[in-house]
């Protein structure tokens, strides 16, 4: 019997884990994640291969996402919904808390900077636009990687791993939990789910059998964007990226993973492929361009409302064979498809291999094509100048959420003994955010456990 059994060894997990054994190490814990180890997640698409892995270490595997860039933006204004749980101070000091973490571990190798420019968010107010602010500290795939392998290193010593384990149910039993995975039976006092975002189908299932109800699902899609980086110089002036809002009649379309320099690449997702963004750094090789994703939400009742309604736009663009389509942004405003010679002869030159010149109009829906295009137009504003209509728009990209799910302030559900953490609450929608969850959380445990301690003791005597 487990005192603590965390599902999902993601960034939240991790943090989670971290800060139990800082604070108790009498406690008996364990990590069930259906990836690998982080020294063995290899996908095939990492050496140029096709991915057709069952459990894809992309996504699945100790730390997770925090693998992938490690990019951690601390802030409030983007990223989740922690601050409205816990208090925006608190979230905020979690958060430095995570830092501090991280640079103990190697990350102050790299340098911190903000993105905070007072004087661009009051004229950028001007044109409609809202410029969110962060402190980002961007790791890098190799970095990011080292890091997270000596903290499991380090936990190692005090935690229980299974790793390749497929939870097949949770039931409460009169104890606690008792979890059924391919790997036997384990049983456990309190169980955590962090399963981050890659896990929506496990979790609606479990979510069901244990009777907890989740609520509205959000799903992000839009475009990548691939443009002249100069163009943007008067907003990166003083700071290497900028994340923009804007407001239309019936939408809000947010700039995500702006990468000055950086490439597009591929991004295999539960059975998609979407234009991602990757920062130069990972390349160690600058490119003339910049890009960007700009992504508008939409919340639906189900998961499966969801689900249904994003699939069927990008399976349509993929057509079964990892197709992704690129248009200029002159031809968009014509109204007319790209051509290989257009693209071929196009000033800026795509950074990505094996694309369709076409017309996005006949690949997406209207709303995101309109959000793009008024965006541009107070963008344009912004910086002093028309977009070069050799601006490239690949379809598509997209950002997937876990359905929301109700818990109260220190992440336990409406049922005794078992907590939700990081993205697969539906609270956080971040590295930084989610860990800085899972430090909260630990805490909270950690001050359970020794009370609970405390007053067997009292009870002995």
């Amino acid at each position: 019997m487990y005192d603590i059994t965390i599902i999902g060894a993601g960034v939240s997990s991790v943090f989670l884990a971290y800060k139990l054994q800082e604070q108790n190490k009498n406690l008996t814990i364990h990590i069930i994640d259906k990836g690998k180890p982080l020294e063995d997640r290899v996908c095939p698409t990492d050496h140029g291969g096709t991915c057709n892995c069952k459990a894809c270490p992309k996504y699945y595997g100790f730390a997770g996402l925090g693998k992938s860039e490690g990019k951690f933006n601390y802030t409030n204004d983007f990223g989740g919904q922690l601050g409205d749980k816990i208090g925006e101070q608190e979230a905020l000091e979690l958060m430095d808390e995570v830092d501090r973490i991280l640079c103990s571990y190697g990350a102050d190798q790299i340098e911190a900077y903000s993105t905070q420019n007072p004087d661009l968010e009051r004229e950028a107010k001007t044109y409609g636009l809202d410029v969110l602010s962060t402190s980002v500290r961007h790791l890098g795939t190799k970095l990011a990687t080292n890091i997270f392998q000596k903290l499991f290193d380090d936990l190692k010593d005090f935690i229980s791993f299974t790793f390749e384990a497929d939870v097949q149910a949770i039931s409460e039993s009169d104890k606690g939990f008792s979890i059924q995975t391919n790997h036997g039976s384990f049983h456990s006092t309190k169980v955590v789910l962090a399963t981050g975002m890659s896990g929506s189908e496990w979790m609606q299932k479990q979510c069901t059998s244990l009777g907890i109800q989740p609520s509205r699902t959000r799903v992000d899609l839009g475009l990548r964007i691939e443009m002249n980086r100069k163009q943007m110089n008067p907003l990166l002036q003083h700071t290497f990226e900028t994340k923009l809002r804007y407001r239309g009649k019936d939408y809000e379309a947010t700039t995500y993973c702006m990468n000055p320099g950086g490439r597009i690449i591929r991004k295999h997702q539960s059975g998609l492929v979407m234009a991602d963004g990757q920062n130069y750094g990972e390349k160690n090789e600058q490119t003339k361009n910049l890009n960007y994703s700009l992504f508008v939400p939409r919340y639906f009742n189900t998961y499966e409302e969801a689900r249904t309604y994003s699939r069927s736009i990008i399976e349509g663009v993929n057509q079964e064979k990892g197709r992704i389509v690129v248009q200029r942004l002159g031809d968009l405003y014509k109204q007319q498809a790209s051509t290989q010679k257009g693209i071929e002869m196009n000033s800026i030159r795509p950074s990505l291999a094996e694309i369709e010149p076409g017309n996005l109009i006949n690949e997406m829906p209207e709303l995101y094509l309109r959000a793009y295009l008024d965006m541009t137009e107070a963008l344009e504003g912004l910086i002093g100048e028309k977009l070069n209509e050799d601006t490239l728009l690949y379809a598509m990209d997209a950002k997937f959420y876990e359905p929301k799910v109700e818990t109260n302030k220190t992440f336990e559900s409406n049922i005794p003994n078992l907590f939700l953490v990081g993205d697969c609450s539906g609270d956080t929608h971040s590295l930084s955010q989610a860990a800085a969850s899972g430090l909260f959380l630990g805490k909270y445990l950690s001050n359970v456990e020794d009370k609970q301690f405390e007053q067997v003791v009292e009870n002995r005597h």
